[in-house]
């Protein structure tokens, strides 16, 4: 069993965090970008298919467009999000972990991620738009509602109950946690769109979109460049702090210890 399955501070969390990803980056930046190669290329076919001018057909075609990019946004970002899920949980405890065994244990969870995240997603938007308060929280809330989805195959409800139970009296950190890979999402996103801003003499991402499609499409690839370095980390950190919590109040190192030590005793019994 892995030394770190035992209570973390918010510091050695991150550490974990950082440690895991740099050590199984290949691993986890290829289980995001394999979705998300999907929407890029749906989303350059979208570009070599629009015309020129301000027609009403011309608007609709655009709207189906990015309704399609959307929905396959929201399928790549489930995938991607529940199969690092797995992976981290295998690395985590010392288990053997890969891109193929990772998305092959999801298969039948990504329609369930999908209702999920639009639910956390609706609920904490209302809860943004009536206090900025309350959206925070909510977030805090339902950190670890989508490890807890993957992981014990939970309904929607019963996942966002159950992060509320583990999340309870910790999320000053969560909100740190948070705090740290958004100001990190942001920055890695800024970084890699300002130079192509620059060279395409504009200054900002909605005057990209009247550019010629050359650097509109150097802008889609900077966007995956960006969500496939940083986009896995969250997902790391949350999926650490579901077994960190887990360890705190359910004792779970414990649980593991017991199974692993009363498996060899199973397999020697006479049958």
């Amino acid at each position: 069993m892995t030394t770190a399955l035992r209570p973390l501070s918010t510091g050695e969390l991150l550490d974990r965090t950082f440690s895991l990803y740099r050590t199984h980056f290949v691993l986890f930046v290829a289980i995001f970008a394999l979705p998300h190669l999907a929407v890029l290329a749906f989303q350059c076919v979208a570009l070599a298919f629009q015309t020129p001018g301000a027609s009403l057909s011309r608007l609709f075609t655009t709207l189906a467009w990015s309704w399609g990019a959307i929905l396959l946004s929201m399928v790549a970002s489930a995938a991607s999000q529940a199969a690092t899920v797995i992976a981290v949980s295998n690395v985590h405890l010392d288990r053997p972990a890969s891109v193929t065994d990772s998305f092959s244990k999801i298969k039948n969870q990504i329609a369930g991620v999908i209702g999920l995240s639009l639910a956390v997603g609706i609920l904490v938007g209302l809860g943004f738009i009536f206090l900025i308060v309350p959206g925070i929280l909510l977030v805090m809330m339902w950190s670890l509602a989508i490890p807890i989805k993957v992981l014990e195959n939970k309904g929607v409800g019963d996942s966002m109950t159950r992060s509320s139970e583990l999340t309870k009296g910790n999320r000053s950190r969560i909100f740190v946690i948070w705090l740290l890979f958004v100001v990190l999402s942001i920055g890695v996103s800024l970084l890699l769109r300002w130079p192509i801003e620059i060279a395409a003499g504009v200054h900002s991402i909605f005057a990209l979109q009247r550019v010629a499609a050359e650097w509109q499409v150097a802008s889609l690839v900077a966007t995956f460049v960006s969500e496939c370095l940083v986009g896995p980390l969250a997902t790391i950190a949350f999926s650490l702090v579901y077994y960190d919590e887990r360890v705190r109040k359910e004792a779970f190192d414990l649980q593991l210890m017991m199974s692993t030590l009363d498996a060899p005793a199973l397999q020697s019994a006479p049958a």
